[in-house]
């Protein structure tokens, strides 16, 4: 039991990780109804950026953190303008495989920029273990699950709450009578991808001071795929409960399964959850249910 608590208190962690970075996915999804296979790449952008201002540039780790969340608001204006709001009116298969073109540029920066080799974050939080009852906590998981919490929060009162969130949940639902309200979807379009590529940059950076940096992170942006599918494409709630349940999955699958077939069941658990919840429920367990009147 012990051994089991262990393993969910890992996987709440990187749940909770996968939860905020699934919210990008949902956020572009719903607000211009393409999924956007670049956000690994932008989690990977941050991480480094981070990085470099902590270990090369000795900025203090709060400062680098905000400095790195303008930095990736900047790049997801950026890309938003130059490259996907040409393509608005064209078909969305269009747009994806742009959005597939724009992840290998970003890794390909990524490599001319800092290359292959793995790096690690500098000792920031204190490596004095947490113990509650019998399971031992590590200080940096606590702060992850608070960073993903205190992010999600925020978003969720953001999109409830302020003028800006009320416009994106209009833009979503119809973007004609948006518009015929007098709100600005590019600008929607233009936030949209804004705060996926904060919240990527947020899940890189926790993902870095976890388990280091190389330029494989960007898979992790892939992994989220199943949590973002298994919440429903269109679903906040959704894409943290999905990430959550996902993270679990993974930790229980590494501490049990892994040992008994010499390991890779981890990376596999959450594309086998993926293919029995698109044969089952294909709008996920939160998304909209579309129905086509002929």
């Amino acid at each position: 039991m012990d051994f089991l608590l262990q393993l969910l208190i890992s996987g709440i962690v990187v749940g909770s990780i996968y939860a905020l970075v699934a919210l990008g996915f949902v956020l572009i999804y719903k607000a211009t109804g393409v999924i956007n296979f670049a956000q690994g790449e932008f989690l990977t952008v941050g991480a480094y950026v981070c990085l470099a201002l902590v270990a090369q540039l000795q900025f203090p780790f709060w400062l680098a953190f905000l400095f790195t969340l303008v930095v990736a608001v900047l790049m997801g204006m950026l890309i938003e303008r130059v490259a996907l709001r040409p393509m608005i009116g064209e078909p969305i298969i269009s747009i994806i495989m742009l959005t597939i073109g724009l992840s290998s540029v970003l890794k390909g920066g990524v490599m001319m920029i800092w290359g292959p080799n793995n790096r690690a974050y500098p000792q920031i939080f204190s490596q004095v273990p947490i113990h509650v009852g019998p399971v031992v906590i590590s200080q940096i998981y606590l702060w992850s699950v608070g960073f993903a919490a205190l992010f999600l929060l925020i978003f969720t009162l953001f999109f409830k709450f302020s003028s800006a969130g009320i416009a994106m949940r209009a833009t979503a639902d119809d973007q004609q009578a948006a518009l015929s309200m007098g709100i600005s979807v590019k600008k929607v379009f233009g936030m949209a991808w804004c705060i996926a590529a904060l919240v990527s940059a947020v899940g890189g950076i926790l993902v870095g001071n976890i388990n280091g940096v190389n330029i494989s992170l960007g898979f992790f942006g892939l992994k989220v795929f199943p949590a973002v599918i298994l919440g429903g494409l269109d679903s906040i709630p959704g894409a943290i409960i999905g990430g959550l349940i996902i993270g679990m999955l993974e930790a229980i699958a590494a501490g049990y399964i892994d040992p008994l077939v010499g390991g890779g069941m981890k990376e596999v658990i959450p594309f086998m959850v993926l293919v029995v919840i698109l044969m089952v429920k294909p709008y996920g367990f939160f998304g909209t249910e579309e129905i086509e009147k002929v």
